[in-house]
């Protein structure tokens, strides 16, 4: 049956040009007009689009329906101590209707005894169904998200920060790190988990390598425990050839609540340096081990991998999203590569470089999170985000991780090899260091890269580059292999 051209309109609306413009529009207004922060009260800042309702009436109905479920409590009370409370309004047109709506939620409803909170008692609080479960509310994003700092101390933070994993690993400050995931990402054995590892591991390039969320920890064919051990162990033949720097491997971990903490144990006591959680769907899994971990004298290093995060970011920026894993102990968080033309994946534009502030400002008692460069990063583009990190003199702070451009670069034989990915890698960043390519535009970037290639007679390179932009790099004579 044929759809309308009214509904075919409809289903074609770019949500993402949208949200774009609300973003440059709410930023602006927050810059002229910054929501309070108060001692004694959470205070979140909501965009809001009403059908019926006026701003200034919403805060009456989200003290009713996400804190005491009293509309007029009585002065004085324990009541009307726990209620939410306006924090201010910025409507952006005549109807009242449509703008910025600041609440304050307060510290009396919802800290414990011993002053702390915790990041999931937050948002079933200030991100409840009254925000974005009732038909009244057209739209609603929470926007951003202001914490006492007495109470921001009480988090855990991540137990190393960039600095931390440096020391940790042994590498220096202003080092290009890298990691990388193992690929197949699933249906993999212990041995197999144990030789792909030990290919990651003969490189000195990496700092970092990591199981893919596809991979669960308790299966009957490859339990977590075995493939760590196996990894472990490819890790120490490995030790002469790393010129004095360590590797960290996290297992991935998942499970129902009540076997987190038992994986992570195992995981350890078979020689994991790092775990990597799904923390996108995985609420109050992050700070659990954290805490249960932090008593030890290396505690494990955390990733917290955001596949999934998207379906978080309809509703709650993604900067809100990262600070609350931040302040919950993750020392390694995705945000996106640098790349020319289409975006590949969120965040990108303003969103990326909220993400990356959230995960990186200064905050009182808590570490930095180290910002992963992740999803499609490969040897066409690691130049450009290298000079992003260079003029933001965030070098240090960021883990460039590829995935597919380090492991599934085939060779000659037409097999994956890793170490055929990771020498391509170490030319691109010999062209990066050169400069020759510093005043290179964006868009040009591959192509000359490709040219440089070719004339250096970085074959490994050249070979990454026509795998991975085919329509930029042409293939290798028989004779450029053979230099290979």
């Amino acid at each position: 049956m044929p759809i309308d051209s009214t509904a075919l309109e409809m289903l074609w609306h770019d949500a993402d040009a949208r949200e774009v413009r609300l973003r440059e529009v709410v930023e602006e207004r927050l810059a002229v007009a910054p929501p309070l922060t108060l001692d004694d009260a959470v205070v979140a800042s909501y965009f809001f689009a009403f059908r019926t309702m006026r701003l200034v009436e919403a805060v009456g109905e989200i003290s009713y329906h996400a804190t005491i479920g009293v509309r007029h409590p009585p002065r004085g009370s324990l009541l009307e101590q726990c209620a939410a409370t306006p924090a201010g309004v910025d409507a952006f047109d005549s109807t009242g209707r449509l703008g910025l709506l600041h609440v304050a939620f307060p510290l009396k409803l919802m800290l414990q005894p011993d002053g702390h909170l915790t990041s999931c008692d937050l948002l079933h609080t200030v991100a409840g169904a009254i925000i974005f479960d009732v038909y009244e509310n057209q739209d609603a994003r929470l926007v951003a998200l202001r914490i006492p700092e007495r109470v921001i101390r009480t988090f855990p933070g991540p137990a190393y920060g960039p600095r931390g994993i440096r020391r940790l690993t042994g590498f220096a400050p202003s080092q290009p790190a890298f990691g990388t995931i193992l690929k197949p990402t699933a249906g993999l054995t212990p041995e197999e988990v144990g030789k792909l590892v030990g290919e990651v591991a003969r490189c000195p390039l990496f700092l970092f390598v990591k199981e893919d969320e596809d991979l669960y920890p308790n299966l009957d064919y490859s339990p977590v425990s075995a493939r760590t051990r196996q990894a472990a162990l490819a890790i120490e033949r490995a030790r002469d050839q790393r010129e004095g720097r360590g590797l960290i491997f996290a297992p991935h971990v998942s499970g129902a609540p009540h076997e987190i903490l038992d994986t992570v144990c195992e995981a350890l006591e078979a020689g994991a340096t790092g775990v990597m959680f799904s923390e996108t769907f995985a609420g109050g899994t992050v700070r659990m081990v954290r805490e249960a971990t932090k008593h030890l004298a290396s505690p494990p290093v955390i990733y917290g991998h955001n596949a999934g995060i998207g379906v978080k970011t309809r509703g709650i920026w993604r900067e809100v999203i990262d600070l609350l894993a931040r302040l919950d102990g993750i020392d390694f968080r995705q945000t996106a590569p640098v790349r020319p033309g289409m975006p590949f994946l969120r965040p990108y534009g303003a969103e990326w470089l909220a993400s990356e502030e959230a995960l990186t400002r200064p905050l009182a008692g808590i570490k930095p999170t180290m910002i992963v460069r992740a999803g499609s990063l490969d040897q066409g583009n690691i130049g450009l985000n290298l000079a992003d990190a260079e003029r933001r003199g965030i070098t240090g702070g960021v883990l460039f991780l590829a995935g597919s451009a380090i492991n599934s670069i085939r060779n000659q034989r037409g097999e994956a090899d890793p170490r055929l990915g990771a020498a391509a890698m170490s030319q691109a960043l010999e062209i990066h260091g050169s400069g020759e390519l510093r005043d290179m535009p964006p868009e040009q970037h591959v192509d000359a890269l490709v040219a440089l290639a070719e004339r250096k007679r970085f074959t490994a390179l050249r070979e990454a580059l026509r795998q991975r932009y085919p329509d930029v790099a042409s293939p290798l004579s028989a004779s450029e292999r053979g230099r290979g």
